[in-house]
């Protein structure tokens, strides 16, 4: 399905993590300019796009960090860098769209969404846990006395359970 996707819409981008990494450099650029918790938030995602060069080398054997330090030595001051991703064939580091190592660029937006938004859900929690330790929460002696079953309803979508 994927050279089908590929011949259908007709537009690739670079393979080998080279996307991952460019994505990853604009982020942590933006993210420098934004304060609060929403910096920490793109800084984090910024870094979870670079486990994907980083595993794309892990798998072939390599030294994953030291590639990964070089795509985002390469993809932060060389302007034509954008296309750089891992090199399984020489490990190293290569121009991934010029050794034909491409993916369809709709198969990459539709990865990077439903990534993004399992992570949403995952993030969406009903009910928060405290620590008792950290005070706010019960303690032990007081555990023993709660009432068990079906918890404080939280203020999620879902519907109460029972």
């Amino acid at each position: 399905m994927v050279v089908r996707r590929a011949l259908r819409h007709g537009s690739v981008v670079a393979g080998g993590g080279a996307i991952e990494m460019e994505l990853s450099k604009y982020l942590r650029e933006v993210a420098r300019d934004i304060q609060g918790k929403q910096q920490l938030i793109i800084a984090g995602f910024s870094k979870a796009l670079e486990i994907i060069p980083f595993q794309i080398a892990l798998n072939a054997g390599f030294d994953a960090i030291d590639i990964l330090n070089k795509l985002r030595a390469k993809h932060a001051k060389d302007p034509k860098g954008k296309w750089f991703g891992v090199d399984i064939v020489n490990e190293g580091i290569c121009d991934t769209f010029e050794s034909a190592v491409w993916e369809p660029s709709l198969i990459k937006l539709n990865s990077i969404t439903a990534a993004t938004e399992a992570a949403c859900q995952i993030l969406c929690v009903d009910e928060t846990v405290k620590n008792p330790k950290a005070g706010g929460g019960m303690g032990d002696d007081q555990m023993a006395t709660a009432p068990r079953g079906g918890g404080m309803p939280g203020r999620g979508r879902g519907m109460r359970r029972r």
